[in-house]
């Protein structure tokens, strides 16, 4: 066999029985959520840390940051917070080669606030710049600090939240649908390429979940069109086949999974979690 040959056999990762034993758990991990103050950033922070994971959750408001701090400080010792703006890729990437230099980063969820509701044809090309600068460059640069700590390992995760505008895009988002798109395939990109050493990359996909964002793009909508807000929340139940809104909870959960051993074999998937939206006959 040739020396190339046998040098990638050596690289290449097996989970161990006692990953496979705890399937659902990732104790002794530390995990990096970015948008953590509310929502579904939120929601995994604490999903993780309930699960075992040592959190830094990151965010740029300082009283947010504090709140979900002390959630996670009722749950267990160990976690932090990381006050960044994800609009600022090379600020994150100091802040996060720091943090990853002291305590190895194995678990990253890549989620930063959407772009602005509107059509693509009305946006500045600047708005598309500053939203693939905030969700692209500055996920490149978190997975660029701490992909050296999972390599160690032999164990990392990346999830990014992005949307089902993926799959489909969404009328009134064009900006945001061209930036997720582009989120995933840098994902699925990650996933080809560090997949051998232990280290998986997927997206997962919300459909409408009750956040704080949903609430103002139907507010938006709802002043735009000179309706109420209950209007426009009934007309998009109606295209979700579970008949309801997500909570942040149950993004999370699928959150959890794709972090967690049981996933060590999910690697590159664009896993939609819409109530069945995007199979709506």
């Amino acid at each position: 066999m040739a020396a190339a040959a046998r040098a990638a056999l050596r690289t290449t990762y097996t989970p161990s029985m006692h990953e496979q034993r705890d399937w659902f758990r990732v104790d002794g991990r530390h995990a990096l959520v970015g948008g953590a103050t509310q929502g579904i950033g939120r929601a995994c922070a604490i999903a993780l840390a309930r699960a075992g994971a040592r959190v830094t959750i990151t965010g740029r408001n300082d009283e947010g940051l504090a709140k979900v701090a002390a959630e996670l400080a009722a749950i267990g010792p160990g976690h932090a917070t990381l006050l960044v703006d994800h609009a600022d890729w090379q600020a994150v990437q100091r802040s996060v080669d720091a943090l990853a230099a002291r305590d190895p980063v194995h678990v990253v969820v890549h989620n930063s606030g959407g772009p602005a509701a509107g059509f693509a044809i009305d946006a500045d090309p600047a708005q598309f710049t500053a939203a693939l600068t905030q969700h692209v460059a500055t996920g490149q640069a978190i997975m660029q600090a701490c992909a050296a700590g999972m390599r160690a390992a032999g164990y990392g995760r990346l999830v990014s939240i992005t949307s089902t505008s993926v799959a489909t895009p969404l009328r009134g988002l064009g900006v945001s649908n061209v930036v997720r798109a582009a989120v995933a395939n840098w994902v699925r990109t990650l996933a080809h390429e560090l997949g051998r050493f232990g280290i998986t990359a997927n997206n997962v996909m919300p459909g409408f979940t009750r956040t704080g964002r949903l609430a103002s793009l139907f507010e938006g909508k709802a002043r735009r069109g000179g309706v109420e807000v209950t209007d426009i929340e009934r007309e998009a139940i109606a295209t979700i086949p579970a008949a309801r809104i997500a909570e942040p909870d149950e993004i999370a959960a699928a959150v959890l999974f794709l972090c967690s051993p049981a996933a060590s074999y999910v690697n590159g998937v664009n896993l939609p979690v819409d109530g069945g939206r995007l199979v709506q006959m």
